[in-house]
């Protein structure tokens, strides 16, 4: 089992309240903070309007370190969550991924060469590099908080999704990352970087929606305006993932999309953690 971070912890409690946004907005778009007697988890969620990406800020904030991480963040808007780290008082140890993104570049690198000491992570089996490469079944320790990683195929080969912690003594519901396997009332494509209907339909059957359905869904992106979701509701409601198998593949197959007008820069950039120089910012790849 992976460990990253520090152990022991206590119980937290979450608010489950839902907001919505109009589309394309610039900066936050909703933010929960999770409180007991002893322990509290801060929660950001941010926007890039580009690409319509949310990146993730969590931190332990009853910790003395203040331990936080960034989940997807995107370059154009590096500067702007560090700004927001810096704001709140909190130690940046992780930049994670859940898979490598073929319509905006990860900002993981460049958060590396502003930052000292943070850490990136993707999923072994992405192929990318990272100082992380992690595994179904890891836990990334965040002070006194963890995620659990699940894979989640299908999409791409590479694609995870991050889930907070199970326990008493964990944020209560719990909180699904789900990158681009499962969008509200959607899901990502599967034509290609790999990607495959059969093995997307699969993930999210056996690793999603077999979490508590009170668990709350955070895509990797948003087209229409909405922030979160619930497993439960996904499961009543997501026009595609609600199919049987062969009428899941059928839809999937039949979308018709444009060929991604990032895909050329954004995927050989984000194989190598969004900096395509090695030579002058060298990205390691370590093994957990």
């Amino acid at each position: 089992m992976l460990r990253l971070g520090l152990l022991p912890f206590h119980r937290i409690p979450i608010s489950s309240h839902f907001l919505h946004l109009s589309p394309k907005p610039a900066m936050a778009v909703s933010s929960y903070t999770t409180s007991s007697h002893s322990s509290k988890l801060l929660f950001r969620q941010l926007f890039e309007k580009d690409s319509s990406t949310y990146t993730y800020l969590l931190a332990d904030v009853s910790h003395p370190d203040k331990p936080a991480l960034l989940i997807d963040p995107v370059d154009k808007t590096v500067d702007r969550d560090l700004s927001l780290v810096k704001e709140l008082g909190l130690k940046l140890i992780y930049a994670m991924n859940t898979h490598v993104h073929a319509d905006h570049v990860t900002g993981t690198g460049l958060i590396k060469s502003k930052l000292d000491g943070v850490k990136s992570v993707i999923s072994r089996a992405s192929k990318s590099k990272a100082d992380h490469l992690i595994e179904a079944g890891d836990k990334i320790y965040f002070g006194d908080l963890f995620l659990e990683v699940r894979a989640t195929p299908g999409h791409t080969l590479g694609c995870v999704t991050y889930v907070t912690g199970d326990g008493p003594n964990q944020p209560q519901p719990r909180m699904a990352f789900t990158g681009d396997a499962v969008l509200i009332r959607g899901c990502g494509r599967t034509d290609f970087q790999g990607g495959s209907s059969d093995q997307l339909y699969e993930s999210v059957h056996s690793q999603i929606f077999t979490l508590p359905k009170d668990t709350l869904i955070y895509p990797a992106h948003d087209y229409k305006g909405f922030t979160v979701s619930t497993v439960g509701e996904e499961m009543l409601y997501n026009p595609r993932l609600t199919k049987d198998k062969e009428g899941f593949e059928d839809i999937m197959k039949n979308l018709k999309l444009a060929y991604p007008k990032m895909i050329d820069v954004a995927v050989p950039a984000n194989m190598v953690c969004g900096l395509q120089d090695l030579s002058e910012r060298p990205v390691e790849s370590v093994s957990t």
